[in-house]
């Protein structure tokens, strides 16, 4: 990570739109300022941050008066996050070099830009997904970009949606010329990005213990059902339950720490709490049997890991850059317990960015398959499927899930699923997500590197979203909309 320059100061707001050509002072001012507030080695002029969008629903299509140029986007109006869209530009002259900027700010108000240099073709138009970026924050023919390539403002500041019931606005700028030149604006659009699909229900879960949130597909149901399940980071994350209940799937996010007034910290994993969740889905009205599917990533692919093992009508499992094996905490159902394997912080080794590399922080597996700290996958009674990370440095997944396979042939189970992504890292998210290539450790309160290359990256959570869909699919007996 870039080190960071004492930062000048910056509107809050910036109300309005910019009209016709040409450059005001104060323009050229804010530009002066954001220039002045970009991080060494970035790329220049990432566009102008209008605060606008968040306040009132822009239409997608818009050309304002005294511009040149109207942006126009396919599907119009909203879709959700993880649905591609089209981006266009026309009324532009024949060969004409512009830059297009893309910017949103989160829940929390952190900044998130990206930005493209293209040519318009011979009649005057730009079609993202037929032209090639000649450079910016990435290159060649990338229709979605501008959304994958975003980049926060902030260092070490992960892209998370926390409020699933409103979209993130996303502000496109089209500008004369190519970067640093670019100063005219041509046109502009703001596009919203839902989290929530049309039809969906939300269901806050308050039964027993268990402390959730349960989607719904439109529809009279019953739908098949999954348990989703996030990492370390604690509380409740709900944008990938919401994205998968849009494809057909009853998907409950569930909550397991810091949580409301589930426990602050967390000690080790209980899987009574799990099962009683696991209960809930079973016995709803809207959930179909015989099994439910579990999706989990990184700490929650290794609980889902432990419920597939330990806990009956579980049809299906997904595990998105586990371990299997109980990390440094340890496992507990009923007179049963897994002990931690355990790391050395000693090995953590400080990278070329200045950030902490732990990928080799965790105690060797002595016997492999057979280590006791190993989760016993075999005795799952539907199948895994292991998607990694080649690049993941949180931990070695890719050769986890190798481990893992070996010891479901050693019990006569046949090789595992595994879908090994080159170039990917820790968070594989859903689609055009921008990835978070370091952040702060909840344990280590420092800062990590998690690994990946953003297109390489980006081109991995597509992939993975349609495997993972098609998985349950084919296991749950749902026909999810790919």
């Amino acid at each position: 990570m870039r080190p960071v320059p004492g930062l000048l100061p910056l509107p809050s707001r910036l109300h309005g739109v910019y009209s016709g050509g040409g450059s005001s002072p104060e323009r050229s001012e804010i530009r002066r300022r954001l220039t002045a507030n970009r991080l060494p080695g970035a790329q220049s002029g990432l566009g102008l941050d209008t605060g606008s969008a968040c306040l009132f629903r822009v239409p997608t299509r818009l050309c304002v008066p005294g511009m040149a140029a109207t942006v126009t986007l396919e599907p119009a109006g909203s879709c959700c996050w993880d649905e591609p869209v089209r981006i266009a530009v026309r009324g532009l002259a024949p060969g004409q070099r512009v830059t297009l900027r893309s910017s949103l700010r989160d829940e929390k108000g952190a900044l998130f830009r990206a930005h493209a240099r293209y040519c318009a073709d011979a009649n005057g138009q730009l079609d993202l997904a037929r032209a090639p970026a000649l450079g910016g924050s990435f290159v060649g023919l990338e229709p979605m970009g501008l959304f994958w390539a975003l980049e926060p403002e902030k260092p070490l500041w992960r892209f998370v949606k926390r409020d699933v019931q409103t979209p993130f606005a996303v502000e496109l700028e089209v500008f004369d010329g190519h970067e640093p030149e670019a100063e005219r604006l041509l046109g502009r659009a703001v596009h919203e990005r839902d989290f929530l699909p049309p039809g969906v229900r939300r269901e806050p879960v308050r039964a027993g213990r268990v402390r959730a949130t349960l989607f719904l597909p439109p529809g009279p149901g019953p739908f098949p059902g999954i348990i989703d399940i996030f990492g370390m980071g604690g509380g409740l994350l709900e944008y990938r339950a919401s994205l998968l209940a849009g494809h057909g799937f009853a998907t409950l996010a569930l909550a397991y720490y810091d949580f409301e007034d589930l426990p602050k910290k967390f000690d080790a994993i209980h899987l009574d709490y799990f099962e009683e969740a696991l209960c809930y889905m079973l016995q709803h009205t809207q959930v179909k049997g015989p099994g439910i599917g579990l999706l989990g990533i990184s700490l929650g692919a290794d609980i889902c890991l432990s419920m597939a093992s330990f806990l009956k009508n579980i049809s299906a499992t997904v595990s998105i850059n586990g371990s299997g094996f109980s990390e440094n905490k340890p496992i507990y159902y009923k007179e049963t317990s897994i002990p931690p394997l355990g790391h050395d912080l000693r090995r953590m080794k400080v990278a070329f960015s200045g950030l902490l590399d732990i990928v080799d922080i965790r105690n060797d597996i002595v016997g492999g398959y057979e280590n006791p700290c190993m989760i016993p996958i075999e005795k799952a009674q539907g199948p895994i499927l292991f998607i990694v990370g080649q690049d993941d440095h949180n931990w070695r997944s890719e050769l986890y899930a190798q481990i893992a396979s070996e010891r479901l042939q050693a019990h006569g189970k046949g090789k595992a699923q595994i879908i090994s992504y080159p170039g990917t890292g820790h968070y594989i998210e859903p689609p055009y997500f921008p990835m978070c290539p370091a952040s702060l450790h909840r344990l280590l309160d420092k800062p990590v590197i998690w690994g990946g290359e953003p297109r390489a990256h980006s081109k991995a959570q597509i992939d993975a979203w349609k495997q993972i869909l098609t998985f349950f699919s084919k296991h749950l007996g749902a026909f999810p909309k790919l």
